[in-house]
């Protein structure tokens, strides 16, 4: 490592005393060829400075929060690998939720079930480019693991395996500090539906896939039509036996919906028309053995039993159920009162109601509040989902950034920080309220 300055260094500690109007410049270099490289402070920061601008010049969007979207799309923009296309969950590894204790994950990964709403986001604000290399990098990192896998490392390996590091003690002394994750290699069938979500996307960008790659998608709907039957972690990645979650077996509904549709409009070998009718029968189960009559809502699990999760409300958002369909309509009702954690925030779930394995509680989920906006959306609330989507921004930080979590007594940031995941809340909210003020019939 290099560090040069436009005043005199005279070692690893060194003193200068600056007054209003003084400038102290320090540009530090990694590189073993760089010590005699001419670095101009003014011109880096310029050369910056314009390649932002150029960036910039590409979003497109006009509603409410524009200087809070627009910088949304910058930190989405900044977990991006330009190199290899991927977006990195968070850029921080072990920030715990909540502080003291041990819900402390490493989130520098990517993560599949991102990528969907991530590119989504990305395109309806004028980023098609960022969204087509994620949908790139998807299908490569599927194609090359040749399996599914939840997450990888941003070139597309596996994710190293969950370790602990005993000489660290952690922010504000939450320990443990984590590196790796140990839910990369557990069971969760959503990621069925969010590959072919992708591929999806990616055929109607004007992508193309080639005939081994179909393949091992068909595989994965032929896969996706057994395996919302048997119990896994969940979206939530809970740590223990699992359960037969609703949205694990949505999005095995969309595998199979997205692969149908695929092979019917290209023409494409495959079981096609089992595809489709074993979707339309998901969606007809979906409706009716997860909803609890007397608890009035659709339940976490496939069995109903009333437990509340907030995953539910991303049915509409992946295409399941309609968002003024009657009873997403009660769902979202129960989960604003029963999972609420007051002006506007959201519980993912209750712990006493749904173990996940781990001790203690949490803050709550900063997405899921987001999840709320479009729901109320999709069923007319327009002033609602104004009101809350403004109540939910306002809690961005002094730069426009949000974690992944908030503590609901004290407003505190809980989690890895900064959230891809809340920033893509920010943007689709954003677009779906702009949307629907300009013609409340879409």
């Amino acid at each position: 490592m290099h560090l040069r300055s436009n005043r005199p260094l005279t070692g690893l500690h060194g003193t200068h005393d600056l007054q209003q109007g003084d400038r102290l410049d320090l540009v530090l270099s990694w590189g073993r060829f760089h010590r005699h490289h001419r670095f101009d402070a003014d011109a880096m920061l310029q050369a910056t400075a314009d390649a932002w601008r150029r960036w910039m010049k590409h979003f497109a969007y006009n509603g409410p929060e524009e200087p809070l979207v627009r910088r949304a799309a910058i930190t989405l923009k900044l977990c991006d690998d330009w190199a290899n296309g991927s977006l990195v969950a968070a850029p921080t590894s072990s920030l715990p939720a909540p502080v003291g204790g041990i819900r402390n994950w490493d989130y520098r990964y990517a993560w599949i079930r991102d990528a969907a709403y991530a590119v989504f986001a990305q395109r309806r604000i004028g980023f098609g480019g960022e969204a087509d290399a994620f949908l790139g990098w998807v299908l490569d990192a599927f194609e090359y693991s040749r399996r599914p896998r939840i997450m990888y490392t941003l070139g597309g390996s596996p994710v190293p395996e969950e370790v602990e590091d005993s000489e660290l003690e952690g922010y504000r002394r939450s320990a443990p500090v984590r590196w790796g994750n140990g839910a990369a290699d557990q069971r969760q069938h959503d990621v069925y539906g969010e590959i072919l979500d992708c591929a999806d996307q990616w055929l109607r960008s004007g992508g193309q896939i080639q005939p081994a790659l179909w393949a091992s998608l068909a595989g994965l709907a032929d896969a996706a039509g057994q395996a919302w039957r048997q119990p896994d972690q969940g979206i939530w990645e809970v740590r223990n036996e699992g359960r037969v979650f609703t949205y694990s077996a949505a999005m095995c509904q969309v595998a199979l919906d997205r692969a149908a549709a695929i092979g019917e409009r290209l023409s494409l070998p495959g079981r096609i028309a089992e595809w489709r009718t074993s979707a339309d029968q998901l969606h007809r189960l979906i409706l009716e053995e997860s909803w609890d009559e007397k608890a009035q809502t659709l339940s976490a699990h496939l069995d109903g039993g009333g437990a509340l999760d907030a995953s539910l409300l991303a049915l509409p958002l992946r295409q399941v159920v309609p968002a003024d369909h009657p009873r997403m309509v009660a769902t979202t009702t129960a989960i604003a009162e029963r999972l609420s954690a007051g002006d506007g925030l959201l519980y993912r779930y209750l712990h006493d109601e749904s173990p996940d394995g781990l001790a203690g509680d949490e803050g709550a989920f900063v997405l899921c509040s987001f999840w709320l906006v479009d729901n109320l959306i999709g069923q007319g609330r327009i002033e609602a989902a104004e009101e809350l989507y403004a109540s939910l921004c306002a809690r961005a930080s002094p730069l426009g950034l949000l974690s992944e979590q908030i503590a609901p007594s004290t407003g505190e940031f809980m989690g890895n920080f900064p959230q891809a995941f809340s920033h893509i809340g920010i943007i689709a909210s954003g677009v779906n309220l702009a949307r629907a003020k300009a013609d409340p019939n879409t």
